[in-house]
């Protein structure tokens, strides 16, 4: 190939990035988000709670929980019959809602384990489409990964003492927590807001002041990782700046708006994989000025630019980065836990 050749299939390449990136736009402002046209489904405001400690989390699981039993009756007298049994599901007994709001879309946060003596925590972020009316299958992630991790750390001994006058764990494990984060609205997969910054700007203080919260409930030797999907991880990384974590994985990610791990100011291990099916691998990795917002998240994540630490994610598609037995969910469980030379890599 000459120069001359090759300069025209690089401005053709070129080209053909920005029609991709336009139609993708495009799309976004002729196809609306499936729940916009949605009647607003009444529910109380959230329940008004001081800062939970590891002493008040029973006391604050349980007034979440009767928010959630409130939602559900006034979900069911409006006739939302979908919603109603979401909401009356988060009020069961056995569930651990650290917090919960009914109205909109919804938002929630659920703790799966003993978080108060928690050695390590991983924080679950979603991405779009994720609400009330489809939490079930963030939870399923959550689950599958509580399981993994109570597995994986049953197998391995915790390098350091445990605190004193805490309850004994597994022996030889280590004592895990997760915590699923609904706390932010997530865009639609088919909309304007999916392409764009705004979102997750807006979610980034709330998770933030997560973080603040789990640090006022577990010791000080607890270790968190955040585990970012899709477009969770453009919030985990609006976040990050400082953020007291010591992961951040992102998965199936389509940028984080920063060029390099170096922008996202963070002193925490950051880790990208991305599941060979994945069809996110198709969606440019451009930034662009369009219509008065910045459109695009920049840099691949998993490209040797970013600068991340790249990790074996196995032949799954977009849904499957927590499906029990994959490879994804294995290695996810050895960066919350912090078995870093465990990691396997393609």
């Amino acid at each position: 190939m000459g120069p001359g050749t090759a300069v025209r299939w690089r401005r053709r390449v070129s080209r053909w990035r920005r029609t991709v990136l336009a139609a993708l736009i495009c799309g976004a402002v002729v196809f609306p988000l499936s729940g916009a046209a949605r009647p607003e489904i009444p529910a109380p405001a959230p329940a008004v709670l001081a800062a939970p400690t590891a002493g008040t989390l029973e006391e604050v699981y349980a007034a979440n929980r009767a928010n959630a039993a409130e939602a559900s009756r006034m979900a069911a007298a409006h006739g939302d019959r979908h919603r109603a049994a979401a909401d009356r599901s988060m009020a069961d007994p056995s569930r651990r809602p650290l917090a919960f709001d009914g109205r909109g879309a919804g938002l929630a946060t659920e703790v799966f384990g003993d978080l108060a003596h928690a050695d390590r925590v991983a924080v679950l972020v979603p991405g779009s489409d994720t609400s009330l009316d489809t939490y079930g299958r963030f939870r399923a992630a959550a689950l599958a990964l509580h399981r993994r991790l109570a597995a994986q750390a049953s197998e391995g001994a915790l390098p350091h003492s445990p605190p004193p006058h805490s309850p004994p764990r597994s022996s030889g494990g280590t004592r895990t927590a997760v915590v699923a984060w609904l706390g932010y609205e997530t865009p639609g997969t088919v909309s304007t807001t999916v392409a764009t910054t705004g979102r997750a700007d807006r979610a980034a203080p709330k998770l933030r002041a997560l973080v603040g919260t789990l640090r006022g409930i577990t010791g000080p030797g607890t270790r968190l990782a955040l585990l970012c999907h899709s477009y969770g991880s453009v919030v985990c990384a609006r976040a990050a700046d400082g953020l007291d974590v010591a992961d951040i994985a992102l998965v199936g990610s389509p940028g984080t708006g920063a060029d390099s791990v170096a922008g996202l100011h963070t002193s925490a291990r950051v880790w990208a994989a991305r599941g060979a099916d994945d069809w996110v691998r198709h969606v440019p990795h451009l930034s662009a000025d369009l219509f008065g917002s910045t459109v695009g998240f920049g840099t691949d994540p998993v490209t040797p630019g970013f600068g991340a630490r790249v990790f074996a994610a196995g032949d799954g598609g977009h849904s499957d980065y927590f499906r029990t037995g994959s490879v994804s969910l294995t290695n996810l469980a050895r960066i919350a836990l912090g078995e870093t030379t465990e990691v396997t890599h393609d």
